[in-house]
C-alpha cells in the first residue's frame, strides 16, 4: 500500500482541528478503494489556544495522527517546511485546517496524480466573502510577479495541492531561511495540472492574514523570486544622473549665452526633496535584499519544535 501524507499548518484552529479531521476521513472509502494508507500531520504554530490539546486527543482515537508543535510563532512558511521534512508518504498533500481547501477534491486530484502528472495544484475563481480592496491588491501582486519574476505564479493559487515523493524531495532541496512556497513550487517546475473551484468560507474563526501581513508577505515573494526591482533601481540612478547633467547644459547655456539669470529657489526644493525620495526609495530596495542575505548567512533553524509525535 501507499502512504499519503496530509500537511494541515494550524495556528489558533482549535474549533477547527476535529471539524478537519471528520470531513477528511469523509474519504475513507476512497483511500481504501486506491490502496492508501493515511498520515495527518499538525503543524501547530505556536498557538495561543488549545489547538494543541485538540490534537492530542484525536491522537487518543487514531494514531496516524501526528504533531508538530513549535517553541513560538515561526509563520505558516516554516510550518509548511516542517510538515514536508516529517512526511514520509508516496503522496504529500498541504490543506487548512479552516475547511478553505476542500477535502472532497482529494479523489479528483488523485485522479490526475494516476494519470501521469507530478503534482496537482488548486486555485480559486472566485474571491467571495474577501474585501473588494484585498482582492484588487492580491490580484495586482499576481499580475506584478509574473512580469518581473520568470517563475509563474498562477492568480488565486492556494497551498492545497497533492504532490508525489519526487517533488516533496526537490522543495526538501531548498532550505532558504526566507521561504515563499507559492514561488517555491513554480520554481521547482515538474508537470503540474490545476484545478479549480470556488472560493470556502473559514467553518469558524477569523483569518490570520491581515493586509499589512499580506503586504509584507508579498514582499517577500518579490524578494525571493526577483531582482527587477534592484535593476529599477539602478535604472532610476542613471536616468536622474543623466536628467542633472542635461539640467547643468542648460542653466549654463541660459546664463552665459541668453544672460538669464538663474532663479527660482521652490522650484529647486521641489527637485532637491524628489531626487532624495528617490534615492532613498532606491536605498530601501536594495536594504530589502540585503536584510535577506543578511538572515540567509546567520543559517538560523527555520523554526525550533517544543513537542512532537
Amino acid at each position: 500500500m501507499s502512504l499519503l501524507s496530509v500537511i494541515v499548518p494550524c495556528y489558533n484552529e482549535e474549533e477547527n482541528v476535529s471539524c478537519f479531521y471528520e470531513e477528511l476521513m469523509k474519504n475513507t472509502p476512497f483511500f481504501e478503494k486506491e490502496g492508501l494508507d493515511v498520515e495527518i500531520i499538525y503543524i501547530d504554530d505556536g498557538s495561543k489556544d488549545r489547538t494543541v490539546e485538540e490534537v492530542k486527543k484525536l491522537r487518543e482515537k487514531d494514531e496516524r495522527i501526528h504533531l508538530i508543535s513549535f517553541s513560538r510563532n515561526f509563520g505558516k512558511e516554516a510550518g509548511v517546511y516542517a510538515g514536508f521534512c516529517k512526511a514520509k508518504g508516496d503522496y504529500v498533500v498541504m490543506m487548512d485546517a479552516d475547511l478553505q481547501d476542500p477535502p472532497s477534491l482529494l479523489p479528483e486530484l488523485f485522479g490526475y496524480i494516476k494519470e501521469g502528472y507530478d503534482s496537482v495544484a488548486t486555485r480559486r475563481v472566485t474571491r467571495k466573502g474577501e474585501p473588494p480592496i484585498r482582492s484588487f491588491f492580491a490580484r495586482m501582486f499576481y499580475k506584478l510577479m509574473n512580469k518581473i519574476s520568470k517563475t509563474e505564479i498562477v492568480d488565486g493559487a492556494r497551498d492545497y495541492r497533492l504532490m508525489t515523493r519526487q517533488v516533496v524531495d526537490a522543495i526538501l532541496a531548498m532550505s532558504e531561511y526566507n521561504r515563499f512556497s507559492k514561488g517555491i513550487f513554480g520554481w521547482v517546475g515538474y508537470k503540474t495540472k490545476w484545478v479549480e473551484f470556488e472560493n470556502v468560507e473559514r467553518i469558524h474563526g477569523e483569518t490570520k492574514w491581515s493586509f499589512w501581513k499580506l503586504f509584507l508577505y508579498s514582499i517577500d515573494g518579490i524578494t525571493a523570486f526577483s531582482t527587477v526591482p534592484l535593476a529599477i533601481a539602478s535604472v532610476m540612478g542613471i536616468l536622474f544622473c543623466f536628467l542633472a547633467f542635461i539640467f547643468i547644459i542648460t542653466l549654463v547655456i541660459k546664463n552665459l549665452i541668453m544672460h538669464d539669470p538663474v532663479a527660482g529657489w521652490p522650484s529647486l526644493v521641489c527637485i532637491i526633496l524628489m531626487v532624495s525620495g528617490i534615492q532613498l526609495f532606491c536605498i530601501g530596495i536594495v536594504g530589502q535584499y540585503l536584510s535577506k542575505t543578511y538572515m540567509e548567512v546567520k543559517k538560523r533553524p527555520i523554526y525550533l519544535v517544543k513537542e512532537e509525535f
